[in-house]
C-alpha cells in the first residue's frame, strides 16, 4: 500500500494527473487554484512533460485543444472567472469530440467576486457554459483524497467517451491539507485511432474539427454525440448515500457542503430526527434515479449549497416536485455551519 502524504487539495490534483499519464499542462494563475500551476511548473520539466503558462486563459484552453487532438492526455486548471474565459474553447473541444480535463477550483462571484470558496459555477459546469448543445462529465470531490482519485477517474471517463471532463472543486478543498494516498493507476496508452499524430503513410489523414457547414451533417453528429451522453447517464453515475435506509428527510449536497451536511445529519440523528444525505459525486450525469427513489420515501428535501441555489433545480426535477424542497445556502464565499443546516431542517420538518 502506498504511503499517505500530507498535501493540499490542489497539489493532490496535480500529482494525480501526472500519475494518470498527463504530460501536458497549460494554464494561467488565479486564486484559489494557483498551486496546481505552480506544482506543474516544478514537476513537468523533471518528467519530460510540458508546462506552459499561457498569456491568457483563452490561449491556454486552445493549447489544450491542440494537444487533445494529437491524442495525448492534457489538462488545464483555473478558477471561476478564468473558466468563463475558457468557455468558447471548451465548446470547441466538445464539438471536436476530444478528451481533456478542465479543473475549476471555484471562488465567489459573479464578476471578479472574491477569492473565498463557492459552488456558484454549478449551472456553468452542468448545463454547458459555452455555446451549442454539449455536455461535460462533471465530478465533484469532497475530500483531498477524492481530489486525487477523481482526477484519475476524470481522465479515464474522458478518454472512454471522447467527452471533456471537469473536476468541480472549491477554494476550501483546493487549499485544505489532508493525508492522501496518490493513486497508481494503469497508464497503458488508450488506442486513439482518430488522433492527428501523423499517418506514417499507413492510413488516411485524420481531421479534428468542430465546423460543419452542412446542417444535416451537423444534426447527425449532434444526435450521435447525445447517444454517447445517454450511455454516460446510464453507466457512470456516482453517488454516496449516507443514513438513507430509514430516512424521513433527505439532505442533498456536494463537495464541501456535503461534509458540513454529514455532520448535521449525525447531530440530527442524536436528536432522534431521521435524516439522511445524498451526495452527488457526478454532478453530470446527475443521480436522478437516486433522488427519485428517495422522493418515494422521504417527506422532504433540503438542498445545501454555497450559492444562491442552483443544484436545487435538479433536485426538484429529479423528485418530480413530489415532496417539498427547501434551500439552505450561503453565498459570496461564506460557508454554512452544521447549526445553520439543522435550523433549516427544522423549517422543513414544520411544513
Amino acid at each position: 500500500m502506498a504511503e499517505k502524504v500530507l498535501m493540499k487539495g490542489n497539489e493532490a490534483i496535480a500529482e494525480a494527473a501526472i500519475k494518470a499519464g498527463c504530460m501536458h499542462y497549460f494554464g494561467y494563475p488565479i486564486t484559489p487554484q494557483t498551486e496546481i500551476a505552480a506544482y506543474m511548473a516544478k514537476r513537468m520539466p523533471k518528467i519530460g512533460g510540458t508546462f506552459l503558462q499561457a498569456e491568457s486563459e483563452v490561449a491556454a484552453i486552445n493549447m489544450v485543444y491542440g494537444v487533445a487532438g494529437a491524442g495525448f492526455r492534457v489538462m488545464t486548471s483555473s478558477s471561476s472567472p478564468g473558466v468563463s474565459l475558457k468557455q468558447e474553447g471548451i465548446s470547441y473541444i466538445a464539438g471536436a469530440d476530444l478528451p481533456a480535463l478542465i479543473v475549476n477550483v471555484q471562488r465567489g462571484g459573479p464578476g471578479l467576486g472574491g477569492i473565498q470558496p463557492s459552488q456558484s459555477d454549478y449551472f456553468q459546469a452542468t448545463k454547458g457554459g459555452g455555446h451549442g448543445d454539449y455536455r461535460l462529465i462533471v465530478l465533484a470531490p469532497a475530500s483531498v483524497q477524492e481530489m486525487a482519485d477523481l482526477t484519475v477517474r476524470a481522465f479515464d471517463l474522458s478518454d472512454k467517451y471522447r467527452v471533456p471532463a471537469m473536476l468541480l472543486a472549491d477554494g476550501t478543498l483546493g487549499q485544505m491539507m489532508e493525508p492522501v494516498e496518490i493513486p497508481e493507476p494503469d497508464v497503458t496508452p488508450v488506442e486513439k485511432p482518430w488522433a492527428v499524430n501523423g499517418t506514417k503513410g499507413q492510413r488516411q489523414h485524420n481531421i479534428v474539427n468542430s465546423l460543419y457547414l452542412k446542417p444535416d451533417q451537423l444534426e447527425k453528429t449532434n444526435f450521435e454525440r447525445f447517444e454517447r451522453y445517454k450511455q454516460i447517464e446510464e453507466n457512470e453515475v456516482m453517488v454516496e448515500s449516507f443514513m438513507m435506509e430509514d430516512a424521513e428527510y433527505c439532505i442533498v449536497a456536494f463537495g464541501i457542503a456535503a461534509r458540513i451536511s454529514k455532520n448535521a445529519v449525525i447531530a440530527a440523528r442524536k436528536k432522534g430526527i431521521k435524516v439522511g444525505l445524498i451526495r452527488p459525486i457526478t454532478l453530470w450525469p446527475f443521480p436522478t434515479d437516486t433522488i427519485a427513489r428517495a422522493a418515494e420515501q422521504v417527506r422532504g428535501f433540503l438542498s445545501v449549497e454555497l450559492s444562491m441555489g442552483q443544484m436545487i433545480e435538479d433536485v426538484k426535477l429529479a423528485s418530480s416536485c413530489k415532496k417539498p424542497v427547501l434551500l439552505c445556502n450561503r453565498a459570496g464565499g461564506m460557508i454554512p455551519s452544521p447549526e445553520e443546516v439543522l435550523a433549516k431542517l427544522d423549517e422543513l420538518i414544520q411544513l
